[in-house]
């Protein structure tokens, strides 16, 4: 069992193995897609949502980072992960964030793709074969999986206008034409996440992603996937005020120097080093 650090300053990730990653290194082409999965407290999701994952037909990595969970979250992972094949879990000591958590998930990564999974059961992992599908062509690097291309339900309309308002303000700043930049469903050619280095670390982590992408030239090409809103009763966590900071974040690397958005010299971005704690 692994206990939360009394303090929220940067502590160490902790990692377990299900699959030692000297496994997965020996593969001839490696994992073709590596799933990161920023949790923080997700007990009544976070084993029904692995288990969703690891149906999908694709080779693959899955990389788990429990941010702090204080819900019971971390005991269940660090209990049950060995039954897991294919899992690697990092634990944050302290709550960082979703951006320090994909963070972290990403300097384990090595398939070559990498996509991003929240811990609720708001998207589904059966639609990664759309979502990927176009770098795996070759007629894409960044491609986002549109809640906004079919019908889909929303929990709150506030939330729906807040997405709606995130996007329009994306398009006006940055000349792109997209419909739902704050989809959960960000793939990346693992070259192109690795090379922007990052820097937020709560949920601005989207925007952020976002704007970089696009200020270094990439197209970002969408596709149409399902959603599964949840209400807050459920454990939603974004408010009204996470759209506030997106749209800042939006305008801050608009206008920042060419050398903030540039691509990172090394694509491995400075995180904590995680530690064995299990295998």
């Amino acid at each position: 069992m692994v206990h939360p650090a009394p303090s929220a300053t940067k502590t160490p990730a902790r990692v377990i193995h299900s699959t030692p990653p000297v496994a997965l290194a020996e593969h001839a082409a490696g994992p073709l897609l590596s799933v990161i999965i920023p949790c923080y407290n997700e007990q009544r999701t976070i084993l029904t949502i692995l288990e969703r994952v690891q149906a999908v037909p694709i080779v693959k990595e899955i990389i788990v980072v429990d941010d702090g969970s204080t819900d019971g979250t971390r005991e269940i992972l660090a209990a049950l992960v060995v039954d897991l094949p294919g899992v690697t879990v990092l634990f944050h000591e302290a709550n960082q964030g979703k951006g320090a958590a994909v963070a972290t998930g990403l300097a384990r990564a090595i398939g070559r793709v990498v996509i991003i999974q929240d811990a609720d059961l708001e998207y589904d992992p059966e639609e990664y074969g759309v979502v990927i599908a176009p770098i795996l062509a070759g007629d894409a690097q960044v491609v986002y999986g549109s809640r906004n291309l079919q019908p889909n339900h929303y929990s709150y309309r506030l939330f729906y206008w807040g997405g709606r308002l995130v996007t329009l303000v994306t398009n006006l700043l940055y000349g792109s034409r997209l419909t739902d930049e704050a989809t959960c469903y960000k793939a990346f050619a693992l070259p192109v996440i690795q090379g922007l280095h990052l820097e937020s670390a709560g949920f601005e982590f989207c925007p952020e992603v976002t704007a970089k992408v696009l200020r270094q030239g990439y197209a970002i090409r969408e596709v149409p996937i399902s959603y599964h809103a949840r209400p807050r009763e459920e454990g939603k966590k974004i408010r009204a005020s996470d759209g506030l900071r997106a749209i800042w974040t939006l305008l801050k690397y608009r206008f920042a120097p060419a050398a903030v958005t540039a691509p990172a010299r090394s694509v491995a971005r400075t995180v904590d080093v995680p530690h064995e704690v299990g295998a």
